[in-house]
Parts: C-alpha cells; structure tokens; sequence
C-alpha cells in the first residue's frame, strides 16, 4: 500500500502574501513543514504541490519534491486531486503548508491499516475542544458523528445542542485530511453541495453527497497555522525556545 503526503502551497494568500517561504530561523515556513513531516514512518512519499514558480524554484534548490499545479484550484482537495492524476497511489494525505508545528502523530492516525479503493473514502482528524471560547469561535469546524466514527455533520455553530443534557464533548476539525482516489475523483467532478455554500465548509461536500468520511480522534492536538504576521512570531518563539517543539 502507498501514502502520499501532499502539502499544498499557495504564494497569493490574500492575508499574508508569500508566507510559504517567510522566514522562520533562517529558514523558510515550507523547509519546516516538509522537514518535519518526511519522518512521518507510514508516508511513502511527500510533495509539495504549488502553482507558484518561486516555490518551484526554492523546492528544487532545496531537493524537495515539487509537482507544478493549475493557478484555478479553489481548495487543496482539488490541487490534491490533479496530483493523484500524476502520482498514484492508494491514499493522499493533505498536509497544512502553513503548521511548520504540524502534529505528526495526527499526521500517523490519519492513514488507517486499510484504504478501501472500491467506494468514496476519506478521513479526517478532530480533537477535543477543551475552551469555551473555541465553541462559539467560527473559524473552529465543530464535528458530530456515528457509534462508527463516521461524520454526520460539521458546523461553524455549536453543534449539538444542549438541550436536554450537557454531558457530553465537543470536537473540532483538524485540517489533516486524507482520501483515496475515488473521493478525490468525486470532488473534482462533483459541484458545491446545499449546506456546503450555506457553512463555507469545503468537507462538507462529502457529506452532502453520502461519501464515508471516517473521523479520528487525536487528544490534545492542538495546531497553529500561519495566518498573519502576528502567527508567524508565535511560531518564532516557540522555535527559539524549544527547537523543532512538538504542538
């Protein structure tokens, strides 16, 4: 069985411009994200995959594989999905371009022993949320699921609702996804489900459309991307108080 991790890259953020190769220690944020995720054990292979030329360039100086992908994609499942059409293998992991902190074991509990390759199937890593201030935050994908781990719904509001009871725990989205050709297949040929446009949740599609996308549970994995100026600096310290530091 092959696992391919993906790090999709994007100079044109429209936050923070360039920050795949901001400077981090003297290093730029992509040389510490695929530094730290090549030593993941279940990963066969890790690509960066950009449309940008500089990240091309900095890639192949650095002997870091790089695949070239359409400057159209709209979401990482899509720059995913061109890279399957190149690199085959029977699972693609999506690796945040913006966590140089990224939580390698999430990264490990991602892949499960087996992949079916017959029917739509992903995963997808969630984690406790343990402050109250993260239920009522937006940008936190709060999860529901089945007695299987499968997902039934992902929201930006607090989901469920304690109405009757409030012992139970909320989860939320880590972005560290994975799928087997057949569910990256689906996305690219597939549009935008209902509850999709209405959350601005891309994986939500998946359930939209009835696709099996089994849920993971990883404690205490926190994750930290790069969004502004403000993260990088975090990130910074925390490199220069603990070295490669574990999030």
């Amino acid at each position: 069985m092959k696992i391919i991790g993906i790090i999709p890259s994007r100079y044109a953020s429209t936050r923070f411009p360039g920050k795949p190769l901001a400077d981090i220690c003297g290093k730029p944020m992509l040389w510490w994200v695929y530094n730290r995720v090549r030593g993941v054990n279940k990963l066969d292979e890790v690509y960066v995959a950009t449309d940008d030329v500089r990240i091309e360039t900095y890639c192949k100086e650095n002997q870091i594989p790089v695949i070239m992908t359409m400057s159209t994609h709209r979401t990482a499942a899509q720059r995913l999905q061109e890279v399957s059409e190149t690199v085959q293998a029977d699972f693609y992991v999506q690796l945040n371009g913006d966590e140089p902190l990224i939580n390698t074991q999430a990264i490990e509990a991602a892949i499960p022993d087996k992949i079916p390759q017959d029917y739509e199937f992903g995963t997808n890593i969630i984690t406790e949320i343990t402050n109250c201030a993260q239920v009522m935050d937006a940008s936190n994908i709060k999860m529901v699921f089945d007695n299987e781990m499968n997902a039934l719904y992902m929201s930006r509001t607090p989901i469920p609702y304690p109405f009757k009871s409030i012992d139970f725990q909320y989860y939320k989205h880590i972005g560290i996804i994975g799928y087997n050709k057949k569910m990256l297949d689906f996305y690219k040929n597939s549009l935008p489900g209902r509850f999709e446009m209405i959350e601005g949740i891309d994986t939500m599609r998946f359930l939209d459309y009835g696709k099996q996308l089994k849920l993971i549970i990883v404690s205490n994995c926190s994750s930290l991307s790069v969004d502004t100026e403000k993260d990088l600096d975090m990130v910074k310290k925390m490199i220069k108080e603990h070295g490669n530091v574990e999030v």
